[in-house]
This record gives structure tokens, C-alpha cells and sequence, in this order.
């Protein structure tokens, strides 16, 4: 089973960037689909990004498009998601998961400690 690890969260002034890194352990990396998420205090989670074991198959949600990418390097069992003119509303948790497909979106590994996104204006 894929168990995901986030890191390279911080804070950043609006219109900055930052770039954050999912090292999954398990043999089966390349097996599967991974997303985005992301949590704002008192808000539900909700998706960022997602990307096909391949690379090749990417989907966002309306709300990153254009400034978000997400990527991935089977080779280092990571999924990165590169985030460029952040706002103030990109502010919160972000979390990534093993999903059931790039469409279907379904969590399938327990939620990490994820990695605090914070962008001042």
C-alpha cells in the first residue's frame, strides 16, 4: 500500500510560489493515480489536482488552473505539485493520496500529516 508524506509547505507572500513534494513509500507507486487536496480552517476538503500513474492524463480544479501543476517521477516514488502566483485563498492544509482514478477522485490511503500552505497578502 502507497503511504504518502508531504513536505515543502510555508508561508509566502501573495503572488509567490512554492513547490510541494509527496514521497510515497510502497513498491506499488507507479500503480496508481495520485491528487491534491487541500483543507482551510473550518472548511471541508476539497480537490487541487490530480495526475494518472502515467504523467500523461492531469486534471484541476477550477480554482488552480493556470497556476497550479501538478507532476510526478515514478523513479522516486514522488508527486509534486508546483504552485505559482499563490493568493491568500490558496491558504491551508494540502494533502495527497493515493485515488481510485484522475476522475473518480477517491481517497484510498489513510490521510498524512499533510504540509501548511499559508499566503499572505
Amino acid at each position: 500500500q502507497v503511504q504518502p508524506v508531504e513536505s515543502g509547505g510555508g508561508l509566502v507572500q501573495a503572488g509567490g510560489s512554492l513547490r510541494l513534494s509527496c514521497a510515497a513509500s510502497g513498491r506499488t507507486f507507479s500503480n496508481y493515480a495520485m491528487g491534491w487536496f487541500r483543507q482551510a480552517p473550518g472548511k471541508e476538503r476539497e480537490f487541487v489536482a490530480a495526475i494518472g500513474w502515467s504523467g500523461i492524463r492531469r486534471y484541476y480544479a477550477d480554482s488552480v488552473k493556470g497556476r497550479f501543476t501538478i507532476s510526478r517521477d515514478n523513479a522516486q516514488n514522488t508527486v509534486y505539485l508546483q504552485m505559482n502566483s499563490l493568493k491568500p485563498e490558496d491558504t491551508a492544509g494540502y494533502y495527497c493520496t493515493a485515488i481510485t482514478g484522475v476522475q473518480s477522485r477517491t481517497p484510498i490511503t489513510p490521510w498524512g500529516q499533510g504540509t501548511q500552505v499559508t499566503v499572505s497578502s
